[in-house]
């Protein structure tokens, strides 16, 4: 599901659009065009986890493969390599420039009321010790 909804975005043509209104709110000065396409980019890598998200409330629990397609999507080198689905997502965090936090918080306790990954990290979960 989450191959299909993202393959179905022209990446170039969304970033190229979004640098061009970034552009112009700032009037077009010259010499910060690579900054409009790298904000671009990020805000398109911001809206692939976003729409990620959307299809785990619907379809059902975050899984490693569905991690690794984003990962994929994002650019994220090695991921195959990253030891579990908690540094997965942190490797995702920290690819769209978000704190890399997932899970971290002491007894679940995050104050980032924005986060597209709260209600993943504040999930209940059991492990053996």
């Amino acid at each position: 599901m989450l191959n299909h909804a993202i393959k179905s975005i022209n990446r170039h043509q969304w970033i190229s659009e979004a640098a061009y209104y970034k552009a112009e709110a700032r009037e077009f000065e010259p010499g910060k065009e690579l900054a409009d396409w790298l904000g671009a980019e990020i805000d398109y890598y911001k809206m692939l986890v976003a729409l990620y998200i959307s299809i785990l409330e619907e379809d059902g629990p975050m899984t490693v493969l569905s991690l690794r397609q984003l990962a994929t999507f994002l650019g994220i080198q090695n991921q195959e390599d990253v030891p579990s689905e908690i540094e997965l997502v942190r490797a995702i965090q920290n690819a769209i420039e978000h704190r890399p936090c997932f899970r971290s918080e002491i007894n679940n306790i995050c104050n980032e009321v924005e986060c597209k990954w709260r209600a993943e990290c504040r999930k209940l979960i059991s492990a053996w010790y």
